[in-house]
Parts: C-alpha cells; sequence; structure tokens
C-alpha cells in the first residue's frame, strides 16, 4: 500500500517540491470543490423539477443581481490569487541562486550524460550532495528529450540546438527516479535513471574514489587553444576578432545595431553558427564548428570562457 501511495505522491525531497504541491493541491481541492457543487445542483434539479411534480415553473419577475455579482466576482478573484500564487513559485524555479553549482547534461538516444565541472562524468546517474543548489545545463545531441525527477518536481524539456535550465535544492538524502518524459523514439521506456542524493561526508567519499579527470574549464582551455580559438580571439591575434576576456554576462552590441547578452546560447552559437549574430565592427569571417564538435568539448569550452570573468553572473 505504502508503495503504491508512493507512486502517486512521490517524497518531497527538494525545495520546490513543497511549492509545487501546494499549488496542485489547491487546484485539486478547488476544482473538486466546484466539480460538488455543480453535480449537487444538478442532482437537485433533476429530483425538484422532474416530469409530473408540483414544482412552480413560472419565471422569475424579479432578478438577483447581488447574487450574479457574487458568482462572477469571487471565483474571479480566487483565480486571479491562484494566478500570482503560481506565477510567484514559476519565476522562483527559473531564477538559480548565484552559488548554484552548475552541471551540464547532454540527451542521447537513450541515455543521459552527465558532466560535473570538477570534470567527472556520469551516464544515467547524477551523484550530489543534500543541501546543495544545483542548476542544470541541458541540450540535446538528437530529439527532444525531457529530464524529469518527480521526488524534486522538476521537469524541463531538453533541446537539440539549444541550452535550457532547471535547478533545485535537494533537501532529503537517498535515491529518487530520473525519467525522460518526452517521447524521444523506440527505447525512450529505458531512457531512464537515478539521482542519488548524498550527505557531505558521504558525496566526499564517493568523490574521492571517483578518478580525478581535467577539470571542465581545463578541458576546455586546452579544446580552446587546440582548435586555433586563441589565434585569432587574442590581444596581439593577426586576425582582428573579438576579445573574450570577461565578455560573459555582458552587452554585446551586433552590427544590425541591437544588443544581445553574452550568455551560454549566445557562446554556443558564436561557435556554430558563427554568422547568425554578428559582433558590430567586425567581419563575418569566422568558420563554423557545425558538425566537427561534440556537445562535451563544446560545453567545455563555453566553461572556459565563463571563467574568464571575474565576477559572478549566473
Amino acid at each position: 500500500m505504502r508503495t503504491f501511495f508512493n507512486s502517486l505522491f512521490p517524497p518531497q525531497a527538494s525545495n520546490l517540491a513543497p511549492k509545487v504541491d501546494a499549488i496542485y493541491f489547491a487546484l485539486l481541492g478547488l476544482c473538486g470543490f466546484v466539480a460538488l457543487l455543480v453535480c449537487l445542483a444538478i442532482l437537485f434539479f433533476c429530483v425538484r423539477y422532474r416530469r409530473g411534480s408540483g414544482a412552480d415553473r413560472t419565471p422569475p419577475k424579479w432578478r438577483q443581481r447581488p447574487f450574479e455579482l457574487a458568482w462572477t466576482i469571487t471565483p474571479f478573484f480566487i483565480f486571479l490569487g491562484l494566478f500570482f500564487w503560481a506565477a510567484e513559485v514559476f519565476f522562483g524555479m527559473s531564477r538559480p541562486p548565484r552559488n548554484a553549482t552548475e552541471i551540464y547534461i547532454v540527451g542521447k538516444q537513450w541515455m543521459w550524460k552527465i558532466q560535473h565541472p570538477d570534470g567527472r562524468r556520469e551516464i544515467n546517474e547524477l551523484h550530489i550532495p543534500i543541501g546543495q543548489p544545483v542548476k542544470l545545463i541541458m541540450t540535446s545531441e538528437d530529439v527532444i528529450h525531457d529530464f524529469f525527477i518527480p521526488g524534486f518536481r522538476n521537469k524541463q524539456d531538453v533541446v537539440p540546438g539549444r541550452y535550457t535550465t532547471e535547478w533545485f535544492t535537494p533537501t532529503k538524502a537517498g535515491s529518487y527516479h530520473l525519467f525522460c518524459a518526452q517521447y524521444c523514439g523506440t527505447n525512450h521506456s529505458r531512457m531512464v535513471g537515478n539521482i542519488y542524493v548524498m550527505e557531505p561526508a558521504e558525496h566526499a567519499k564517493w568523490l574521492a574514489g571517483q578518478p580525478a579527470p581535467d577539470s571542465l574549464i581545463a578541458a576546455g582551455e586546452r579544446a580552446f587553444r587546440n582548435r586555433g580559438c586563441s589565434g585569432c580571439h587574442a590581444p596581439n591575434a593577426a586576425i582582428r576578432a573579438p576579445l573574450l576576456d570577461g565578455i560573459y554576462g555582458k552587452q554585446v552590441p551586433l552590427s544590425d545595431s541591437s544588443l544581445v547578452t553574452a550568455d551560454d546560447q549566445y557562446l554556443r552559437n558564436s561557435i556554430l553558427l558563427p554568422n547568425k549574430q554578428i559582433a558590430a565592427g567586425y567581419e563575418p569571417i569566422m568558420p563554423t564548428f557545425q558538425g566537427q564538435i561534440d556537445e562535451q568539448e563544446l560545453n567545455a569550452i563555453i566553461a572556459y570562457l565563463k571563467s574568464l570573468w571575474e565576477g559572478d553572473v549566473r
């Protein structure tokens, strides 16, 4: 019985779960209450005005204007309150805290490839410490997927060609199911995994037992130089190209006189689609790396470029 109940109502294992559940049960209770009133009214009128009954069917000669205003205005303010309540929760879910650990997720038929800031990689598993905010930066190598953790009440589409994000702070140690909630092909049902929330000491022990590769930033710096990027985007480069030191988070003027924020998506487009947003004052001469660089290497380069900024714009 307990297993059945948990399948219907997963444990609240993140800071967002109680807020999402509160809205869900408020809507469920309100809609259920209204549905019950409607059903009772239907039953009452079916009995009261059944064929052959002696009920007075004369049309009323006066209008219940106060009553009509009440049943119109009251629901309006109730649902308006629910709207603002849900909007507050939604914007909270969309704004990760500045100290959130950034973890890159790549969806692929049919697996989740995960990379931590220190370079450690996992497949269909994510080990994180309890109480530490986590920001997931996600993209797909092929089709649309969906990163869904029922225990955290987190669900976000993972789209090819762009980054989407979600964040949470795990509040309860344990193992939690991870699903792809978007039909993505033949083996969609097998695209599952587990999120392991661990106590700090246990998580430190897990880290010590894992191989320690180069950090994401170190790997990105190496790829940045091996791909020849430093030959153009350096102060003394022979080819005139925009300098990238400290660009992350800033407003970049474009050749069409518009402004764009240099976020993850802008950096991604600049590498794969360099002619999409051309910086003002520069010629569109940068070659594309579309098809030459995989998502893991691309994530590493972007992490390196973000590290060149001295502040924290997350």
